[in-house]
């Protein structure tokens, strides 16, 4: 085998062993897979993406001859190849592709821009990138134009769908790949396969190495956890340049023989539409993409009796708004599930045969990781129920940061990943998020948990989206503002708002002492809430208003 790393990981002969020998590490690859599905259902239908439509024996056949005019390209295993595409069917070739020739694939989500693809580009050292011409609007290629001086490891920038004909395109290489033999490697599936950036809200992104051995683990707790068949249909919102689309719209339908339906662009009623259209039985997002299609049922009185099971997560799940969807959805088992890009699913959701309360107030059973909850200041292992900062190992964990100084930082002594999220778990092995350590609000010394106060709110019937955010304050440092997101037509004062708080039994302390009204939440690619951006604002108009008032008395 050829081994290919470029950078240092924390991977070790003993974890080798280990994750081997418990067969969750199984040394198969996503070709050998493709394969399999080709011999078995090459006619079957894998991918559709708007008007496309193709099978799995057409996708591998692109793939093949993508990776035949990479090689001629003189890229070679080990070698990046970067992409920032939307969720269309050519992402699935490229990261096919990237396999066959042992390339290390970095998606990039769409909606950065110049400076945060310089910084991804340049610490991935990637040799190549795949753009649309212009998507939403915006001009990848001019972007590129822009920074591609400032990127000495960059060779190529390749068009996918030009508008009008450019230098290098995508079909140009699909179509002088297919007169070109493929010289397959075999690669060690310990090595680098996928390097996927954090999304840098409290800093530069960080880059996360997963091999191909941890990115099956995933994939295949999940087919086993979920009871997923080749029968099934998926629907993938989510970016397929972010962890959950990558995953689960570029990996498990080609490991599995299952069909995924791509969009591109979010609309909760073409959402609903694709669903009833191609009869899709499973699907997960986030927050907002769930939120829309419950408020787009409930506005026209449509069905999804084939929807089996909804996966939701990647931000603060309301209780709430699960029990809605469930309502509307009665043949579909719906929960929360938790992981990150270096952990990708610690938690799978509802156990079948377990109470379906347990997958609307927790955020899962714990699967396939091992997990710890530790007191935070003193960094003592805390007992069930105890809420704490979440600690996890297990064969789908990062084998590290492209930064050793941050794989360091973010491991403890006995391997296990501090993921900085705060939580507690039940006797029952169900995991519950109670925030992020960097999002307390530390009122007069006291501990506020931001999410507490959001699950009451949330229950308001004006109340469309919230997040509680830190506010300055003269005597206790911070207290806490409510950000909130009114539904259509409906008001909310902040005199109602404490009202409902009261009859809620939160306790006064608890209480936003400040309510302020938006449009809508900013969000990344992931549907968090960028509270830095809520906390910036907030803190401008707290010292805008006090200077207002000091200067009112002089």
């Amino acid at each position: 085998m050829i081994s290919t790393q470029k950078w240092k990981t924390r991977l070790s002969d003993e974890m080798i062993r280990r994750y081997s020998a418990s067969k969750q590490w199984t040394n198969t690859s996503l070709v050998k897979s493709m394969r399999q599905c080709c011999q078995q259902f090459p006619d079957r239908t894998a991918v559709v993406d708007g008007v496309h439509t193709l099978t799995f024996a057409q996708v591998f056949e692109r793939a093949q001859h993508l990776a035949s005019s990479l090689q001629q390209a003189g890229l070679t295993p080990g070698d990046v190849i970067s992409f920032q595409l939307p969720n269309w069917h050519e992402a699935i070739e490229i990261n096919i592709a990237a396999c066959l020739c042992g390339l290390i694939v970095n998606p990039i989500i769409p909606i950065y821009r110049d400076s945060e693809v310089r910084f991804i580009l340049r610490d991935a050292r990637a040799k190549l990138i795949f753009v649309p011409e212009t998507f939403r609007g915006f001009s990848y290629l001019e972007m590129m134009d822009r920074i591609h001086e400032d990127l000495p490891d960059l060779q190529a920038v390749v068009v996918v769908r030009p508008e009008i004909s450019v230098g290098s395109s995508y079909e140009m290489l699909i179509s002088a790949g297919s007169e070109t033999p493929l010289k397959e490697n075999e690669l060690d599936p310990n090595d680098i396969k996928l390097l996927l950036y954090t999304s840098g809200t409290t800093g530069d992104p960080k880059g996360v190495l997963h091999s191909h051995n941890t990115l099956r683990s995933d994939i295949d707790s999940m087919i086993r956890f979920r009871g997923l068949t080749k029968d099934d249909i998926a629907l993938m919102p989510s970016p397929v340049t972010h962890i959950t689309g990558y995953l689960y719209a570029l990996e498990l339908p080609f490991v599995l023989g299952m069909t995924v339906v791509l969009m591109d662009k979010w609309k909760s009623a073409e959402a609903v539409r694709l669903m009833q259209e191609h009869r899709v039985t499973v699907s997960n997002g986030a927050t907002p993409f769930l939120a829309e299609i419950v408020a787009e049922l409930e506005r026209t009185n449509q069905q999804l009796p084939l929807l089996r099971m909804y996966a939701t997560g990647g931000a603060p799940v309301p209780p709430e708004l699960v029990r809605r969807a469930l309502r509307l959805l009665p043949n579909c088992r719906i929960f929360r599930a938790y992981g990150c890009s270096e952990a990708p699913t610690v938690s799978a959701g509802l156990a079948s045969g377990d109470p379906i309360e347990l997958g609307i107030e927790t955020d899962g059973l714990i699967y396939n990781h091992e997990v710890k909850i530790i007191d935070p200041d003193t960094r003592e292992q805390l007992g069930i129920n105890c809420s704490g900062e979440i600690l996890t190992r297990g064969p789908e964990v990062m084998i590290g940061y492209t930064n050793p100084v941050h794989t360091e930082a973010s491991f403890d002594e006995e391997g296990f990943f501090r993921t900085g999220d705060l939580g507690f778990i039940n006797e029952k092995g169900y995991i519950t998020i109670t925030g992020r350590i960097k999002d307390l609000i530390i009122r007069g010394g006291e501990n506020l948990s931001p999410k507490e106060i959001e699950d009451v709110l949330y229950q308001h019937p004006s109340v469309k989206d919230v997040a509680v955010v830190p506010m300055p304050h003269p005597r206790m440092g911070e207290t806490p503002c409510a950000c909130i997101v009114l539904k259509e037509g409906a008001t909310l004062g902040f005199d109602e708002m404490c009202s409902f708080l009261e009859s809620a039994k939160l306790a006064k302390q608890k209480f936003p002492e400040r309510l302020m009204l938006f449009s809508e939440l900013p969000r990344n690619a992931a549907g968090k809430i960028l509270k830095q951006e809520l906390k910036k604002v907030v803190a401008d108009a707290y010292h805008a208003e006090q200077a207002a008032s000091a200067e009112a008395k002089t």
